[in-house]
Formats: structure tokens, C-alpha cells, sequence
């Protein structure tokens, strides 16, 4: 199938229906659609509301009943915790952490009222030491779309690599709207054969929809100069 980032993610960002449209082209176009396997059952939300002893926002169920069950679209790198793994920690809804403990996500529970809540982050810090939490979404839903923009690209099975490239040299890519808080800097390019995701203007991980591609593109790349 096809797939239109730069058509359909501005809409996306905006309205979370459009984003579980999205998430669910995103799948197909890896050839990993969704199924009725995909997502948690309506019983484990339930379950992990009673545990808790909160209210979960209608973004954060409808996400999981979608894509709760799919690990290969929102854990690669880093974790979507379980319904039952969920936390409270620092006054968040902790939803996801990172791959060696070194940051967190959550969602504020001054916000948990909001159908589709902003999300926040913060480093893993000594007992002793009070993180700085910062803003990571302005909704759940569109952290949603940046977990499965970038955790397919680190699939073992897929066509994939990682390294530093130069973003002023990208010709042929397109730059997507920014998917995270202003100071997040995370950017994703697009091109009709595969997606690339820069950190800090430092890192990569670029995706192809085939070997040949993906052979194509790293040898397109423009590295920085030392």
C-alpha cells in the first residue's frame, strides 16, 4: 500500500481519529497490519483503573484497544508498559519507559480528565535529586503516532540502519511536522520509499521498504564533515 505522511500527519496531530487512521496505514505500509489481536481487551483497562485507582483518558484506551498488543509498532527501542505494568510516579501516569531506565513518559494526573491529554518526560535521577520534567506531546494521540513513526525502525527483522548524517543535505526527503514539544528535537524525514528519523541533528535511523532501497539510500546520505 501506499502511505502519505505529509498529507495525512498534519490532520493526524490534530484530531486522534485521524491519528488511529494513520497509525493503522503506518502498520500496513510495514506489512504489519493491524488486527482484532492487536490491542489490549476493554477487561485489562478496567483491571488496571481498579489497581490504580484513577480514571484513564479516553485517548490512552482507544490507543490501547488498537495497538496494546503490538510491541513490533511501540516497543523496540523503548517500552509501552502493559495495562498492568501501569504506574503512578511524580504526580504522571507513567505509560512508557526507556529501553535502560534512563527516561520516563507520562501523562500529568492534573490532566487525566482530558479525553486526550498532553504527555511529559523526564531522566532517570539519583533518589536525591528532583528531575526536571518536561513537555514531550501536547496529546496523547500524538505521542502515539511518534512512538510507531519511530519504533519500527528499530525492527531487527526489518531493512534498517542507524548513523550520523547531515539533515542540511537531504535532498529527495521531505521534513514532516514536528511531532513532539517545541525543544524535543526529533525529526522525521519521509520519501515515497522509506522513513528517517534525526535526533539532535546527530543521530539516525533510516527504514526502507526493501534491501535495495535501503542500499540506495545509505550510500545517498550525506555524512558530516569532521
Amino acid at each position: 500500500m501506499t502511505l502519505d505522511l505529509v498529507r495525512d500527519l498534519p490532520a493526524a496531530l490534530t484530531d486522534r481519529a485521524a491519528a488511529w487512521r494513520l497509525i493503522a496505514d503506518i502498520a500496513a505500509f510495514w506489512g504489519a497490519p493491524l488486527t482484532s489481536d492487536s490491542g489490549c481487551a476493554d477487561a485489562e483497562l478496567d483491571a488496571a483503573e481498579a489497581r490504580l485507582g484513577l480514571t484513564l483518558p479516553a485517548a490512552l484506551r482507544e490507543a490501547y484497544r488498537l495497538v496494546g498488543n503490538r510491541p513490533d509498532l511501540t516497543g523496540n527501542q523503548d517500552t509501552l508498559l502493559p495495562p498492568e505494568k501501569l504506574y503512578v510516579d511524580r504526580d504522571c501516569l507513567v505509560y512508557r519507559v526507556e529501553n535502560q531506565s534512563c527516561a520516563y513518559w507520562g501523562i500529568p494526573l492534573a490532566a487525566l480528565d482530558r479525553a486526550d491529554p498532553p504527555t511529559v518526560a523526564w531522566p532517570d535521577v539519583a533518589p536525591t535529586v528532583e528531575p526536571e520534567i518536561g513537555p514531550w506531546t501536547a496529546s496523547f494521540s500524538a505521542e502515539c503516532l511518534g512512538i510507531v513513526l519511530i519504533e519500527p525502525l528499530f525492527d531487527d527483522s526489518a531493512y534498517l540502519d542507524g548513523g550520523g548524517v547531515d539533515p542540511a543535505g537531504l535532498t529527495g526527503w521531505t521534513e514532516l511536522p514536528r511531532v513532539h514539544a517545541p525543544g524535543v528535537d526529533t525529526r522525521f524525514f519521509v520519501r515515497p520509499d522509506a522513513l528517517l528519523v534525526l535526533q539532535g541533528d546527530a543521530w539516525l535511523a533510516v527504514r526502507a521498504v526493501d534491501e535495495e532501497s535501503l542500499d540506495a539510500i545509505c550510500d545517498e546520505l550525506p555524512e558530516f564533515e569532521d
